[in-house]
């Protein structure tokens, strides 16, 4: 059984070759990629920071964010190579700035393997990430994160929130889209002590961000490196 579709190599390929790689991550290119920008910029991004966008994809916000961020300070990760290559080689191509982008920080990672990246981190992002994994997954994610984060460090993670008095057993309704998650297979939804709980003897704490502007309703937390 797989954890989510995303975990369906095969039907990525198929769907990605067949020309809707913006579709298969969920579409809203332009607004949501937009949004993540926005966000980093008003959490303080510069330039000069190193970024790590975790679950990538085809970039629908690296097109965003490397042309902001000095030449070679972007890397994105993604357990499907399909995606990154149309990536690199179609939506790059078309906004013009594959020259700021070095093509081998573009890595197809499995298992959250971010100890093979010879970088560390200022800021990290996971776009609708969190939504498709366990809590176990996510904690595995954090504690090989961990190492590659600089002090003080943020990675930003966006989550289906289950707010006080939901049950949290129950499928959940998100508004405005009325996108379902659930507490035992995805979309996932988890509740602040869930993120506690994660962090637990790792060398990290976690913000509460909530409602940003999500078109879906995915909230946002910010993990800290100490």
């Amino acid at each position: 059984m797989t954890e989510s579709a995303y975990d369906d190599p095969s039907e990525i390929d198929r769907q990605t070759l067949a020309g809707r790689h913006r579709a298969v991550i969920g579409g809203a290119w332009e607004e949501i990629g937009r949004l993540q920008l926005e966000f980093l910029i008003a959490r303080g991004l510069a330039a000069h920071h190193v970024l790590l966008d975790i679950g990538c994809g085809p970039l629908r916000a690296g097109v965003r964010i490397i042309p902001y961020l000095d030449p070679g300070n972007y890397w994105g990760i993604d357990k499907n190579e399909t995606l990154l290559r149309i990536g690199y080689d179609l939506e790059l191509r078309r906004c013009g700035v594959q020259d700021r982008q070095p093509r081998d920080q573009l890595l197809c990672l499995a298992d959250f393997a971010f100890d093979r990246i010879d970088a560390r981190f200022d800021v990290a992002i996971a776009h609708s990430l969190f939504t498709h994994l366990s809590l176990n997954r996510i904690r595995r994610c954090l504690a090989r994160l961990a190492p590659s984060l600089r002090t003080d460090a943020r990675l930003y993670a966006t989550i289906f929130e289950v707010e006080p008095g939901q049950d949290r057993e129950a499928a959940i309704v998100h508004p405005p889209e009325g996108v379902v998650s659930h507490s035992d297979r995805a979309f996932y939804h988890y509740d602040r002590r869930d993120l506690g709980f994660v962090v637990e003897d790792l060398p990290l704490t976690v913000e509460h961000i909530g409602d940003w502007g999500h078109p879906r309703g995915q909230h946002m937390v910010a993990f800290r490196k100490l």
